[in-house]
């Protein structure tokens, strides 16, 4: 299995393998032919073993070359926040071997107690319980920490997610990642919305939890699931009581 990182705007890949190239787990291997990406920080600097921001320092062929009818939008999105590069808007991270890996949306980014990690590595570890099928985590609000993480996690066929589970879970992302980022719960819910490819859209989890209003999106494949979500919602007011 193939797995690569680009963007329709883009038609394109920033970062993929090759069936002749050694990997990692869950890694992209590294840029696409003739591709110059990079992972930026805060400043705009290179870094490396740290999660950043995944940029395009050069313009590729396929990239467009505006949005319709709303140029001033297309510069604000991509090209405002280093300028002359490409702000692709993921969270990413090349690790001491030049293995890259893309970590989540970077408007999905948990800050807890000012220390930052993308959903996606919380994700991979609360989904290798053998009970949990699917999960999706966010960033809840808390008074003294800023955010918390909360994860919302689909049961596997015929499993539970009972309280020794949850607490197996938690266990496995502290010492996976370190005690500041264990959960502060963990929510069975019965559905997670995702699009028609699969993507789970954690921006519609975050919305409903937070009791904003979730935008009707025509690439949402189960509709129904913004309910499941909205009853687990009312399972984690009373744990985090």
């Amino acid at each position: 299995m193939i797995n690569l990182s680009g963007g329709t705007e883009i038609m394109g890949c920033f970062v993929l393998p090759s069936p002749v190239v050694p990997l990692k787990p869950s890694t992209l291997w590294g840029p696409g032919l003739g591709m110059d990406v990079d992972v930026f920080d805060d400043d705009g600097r290179p870094v490396r073993g740290r999660p950043g921001y995944l940029v395009a320092k050069k313009p590729a062929p396929s990239m467009t070359r505006g949005l319709w009818r709303d140029p001033e939008r297309y510069i604000e999105t991509y090209w405002s926040r280093f300028p002359g590069v490409w702000y692709h808007g993921d969270y990413a991270l090349i690790d001491e071997d030049g293995f890259w890996y893309i970590l989540g949306r970077a408007d999905d980014v948990i800050k807890v107690a000012g220390k930052r990690i993308g959903p996606a590595e919380v994700e991979t570890i609360v989904n290798s319980h053998p009970d949990v099928a699917e999960s999706a985590c966010i960033g809840y609000p808390h008074p003294v920490k800023g955010e918390v993480i909360v994860c919302f996690a689909i049961p596997k066929p015929g499993r539970s997610l009972g309280p020794e589970q949850v607490r197996q879970v938690k266990e496995m992302v502290a010492q996976r990642l370190g005690k500041p980022f264990e959960p502060e719960a963990v929510v069975p819910v019965r559905d997670l919305p995702r699009t028609r490819s699969g993507k789970i859209m954690r921006r519609i989890v975050r919305d409903a939890v937070l009791g904003r209003q979730v935008e009707q999106t025509p690439v949402l494949e189960n509709p129904d699931s913004v309910t499941a979500v909205k009853e687990a919602a009312e399972e984690l007011k009373k744990l985090m009581r």
